[in-house]
């Protein structure tokens, strides 16, 4: 993983709308994602219509963002979770199923899915990534769906 953050993307003019469906397993760490997520979304695009969801566990956010993405009910969707590892495989095979999950439905639906559920090996990579200013994930993802959002927008302008 990178440390350096992703350049902003250009200032949205016009009304955009964002979802962020996030866990509340690991609360205090996906809090902080999202504080940041949603922080970065006024400063980018503070016009924007924005919408949280909150589901009991990261294996839990796919459903939701379907029926997002389905209905066309945001220009970006973010599923925010964090996934600690443990002695067995299960966050592996939990965060594969996640990721999995929600490349198939932004393909199945093109609505831009940013996936921001992250599989860590300690608190310590958590409080990193999700707390901190320096490389914190939840303000890369509204990065992220701010500058797809605005692709999308390019390719369905009428010339």
């Amino acid at each position: 993983m990178s440390n350096a953050p992703p350049p902003r993307p250009r200032v949205v003019a016009g009304k955009r709308r964002f979802v962020i469906v996030s866990s509340k397993f690991n609360a205090r760490y996906v809090q902080g994602l999202v504080d940041h997520a949603l922080d970065e979304f006024r400063k980018q695009s503070p016009d924007a219509d924005l919408t949280c969801y909150r589901v009991p566990g990261a294996f839990e956010i796919p459903v939701v963002v379907q029926d997002i993405a389905a209905n066309k009910r945001a220009d970006a969707i973010l599923g925010v979770g964090v996934i600690l590892k443990g002695h067995t495989e299960h966050a592996e095979n939990l965060a594969r199923s996640i990721t999995d999950a929600l490349q198939r439905i932004a393909l199945e639906h093109g609505v831009p899915v940013i996936h921001c559920v992250l599989s860590l090996d300690s608190e310590e990579q958590a409080r990193e990534r999700c707390l901190k200013e320096s490389i914190n994930r939840g303000r890369e993802a509204a990065r992220a769906a701010i500058e797809m959002a605005n692709v999308m927008a390019d390719l369905h302008a009428k010339p």
